[in-house]
């Protein structure tokens, strides 16, 4: 089995090899440094998702480490935050809509509609994808940035992502970004390393920020 670094090897090689913009941005960005968090499973992976909704970081890092206080021993069970009083969840710094995707993952945890690390290993991103956006509070992007910085899967283009589109429209010179239908329409040569062209993409927006006097 190749490791990480074996197949970022062979992504930027792939990807590269169809795009000389691509090429000059992987150049320019360096190795590809995804590091994904596959010790959390999907119930708390998307606990936590629901926390950085609409939020900057520092803000939903906050109201996450004020929920996460309240169950010090561990990352809370479903059954935990099931008993926890509303006002208790809400004082954390979540909206009334929060609070109910909150409660309505835990009940689909337990009912089995959110499936265990090891079962999320046996269905495909699509598979995955559909069974998940029936959630409350759980969308398409959601549920791919599961498929990317947990489970790993190497072939995932967020294509309704704000800054993988920004990242296309900089390297490609466009005076507005793609429709999503556009960005995967392009995406599909990247396949099966779309997880990181995605990557370069994000990186593309920060580089571009820092280095636009010098183009």
């Amino acid at each position: 089995m190749q490791n990480k670094t074996e197949i970022y090897q062979l992504a930027t090689a792939h990807l590269g090899s169809l795009d000389p913009d691509f090429a000059k941005l992987i150049q320019n960005v360096g190795p590809c440094l995804l590091q994904a968090k596959a010790e959390r499973n999907p119930y708390e992976a998307l606990i936590r998702s629901i926390a950085y909704q609409q939020l900057n970081g520092k803000a939903a890092e906050a109201i996450l480490r004020r929920f996460l206080a309240l169950y010090p021993d561990d990352f809370p069970k479903p059954e935990q935050i099931l008993a926890t009083d509303d006002a208790l969840i809400r004082g954390c710094g979540f909206s009334a809509s929060k609070l109910l995707a909150i409660r309505s993952l835990a009940e689909n945890a337990l009912a089995g509609v959110v499936p265990t690390s090891e079962e999320a290993q046996t269905l495909s991103d699509e598979e995955l994808i559909k069974r998940l956006v029936t959630l409350r509070g759980i969308g398409r992007w959601t549920v791919e940035m599961l498929l990317i910085f947990n489970l790993q899967r190497m072939d995932v283009l967020p294509v309704d992502d704000f800054g993988v589109r920004e990242g296309w429209r900089l390297l490609k010179g466009l005076s507005e970004q793609p429709k999503p239908k556009v960005l995967a329409a392009a995406g599909e040569a990247w396949s099966p390393y779309r997880t990181v062209a995605a990557w370069y993409l994000w990186r593309a927006v920060d580089w571009y920020k820092h280095n636009a006097n010098n183009l």
